[in-house]
């Protein structure tokens, strides 16, 4: 059994639940809201973990539910919008991340932890409460979803943008 301050827990993994979390909302700012009540509920909670593997999925879990209640907010009804007419930098972008971003948000999740965080897809079930055939029935779709967006770039290019899973 481990037990780290919270400080150690944001610098292990502070980036993958910011990743993960900027991955569903597309907005620095939420994202900032999501990584602020995940690393709340450690503070809240104290939480003992048997080892790395239940630490990880542990953030990956309160992750996906601080998102889900991000989804369910009121105030998320009530959202508009910025106008195009603000100007605001915009980060380098490549045609993946624009194709990511055009993903619906189930399918988004199923591309972050598969390839970018290297889950199974029976992991992935595990952490999220579906069935693992649901989960390779949404990575497939993901992936044709992503082959279409990109049509005009090649697969090679594809494969280098995503991250390797071994």
């Amino acid at each position: 059994m481990t037990t780290k301050s919270p400080e150690q827990l944001i610098a292990t993994y502070g980036d993958m639940v910011y990743q993960l979390a900027y991955a569903q909302t597309r907005s620095r700012h939420d994202a900032d809201d999501v990584f602020q009540n995940v690393f709340l509920q450690v503070v809240r909670c104290h939480p003992v973990f048997e080892s790395e593997a239940h630490e990880k999925a542990w953030f990956i879990r309160v992750t996906l539910n601080a998102l889900k209640s991000y989804w369910r907010a009121a105030w998320r009804r009530h959202d508009v919008p910025l106008d195009d007419r603000i100007p605001f930098p915009a980060p380098e972008e490549s045609a993946l991340d624009d194709a990511l971003r055009r993903l619906p948000p189930k399918y988004r999740t199923a591309i972050h932890l598969y390839y970018y965080e290297g889950y199974t897809a029976e992991e992935i079930a595990q952490m999220t409460g579906e069935k693992p055939s649901t989960i390779r029935t949404r990575l497939t779709r993901a992936r044709a979803q992503l082959r279409t967006l990109l049509k005009g770039e090649s697969d090679d290019a594809l494969r280098e943008q995503l991250p390797q899973h071994e």
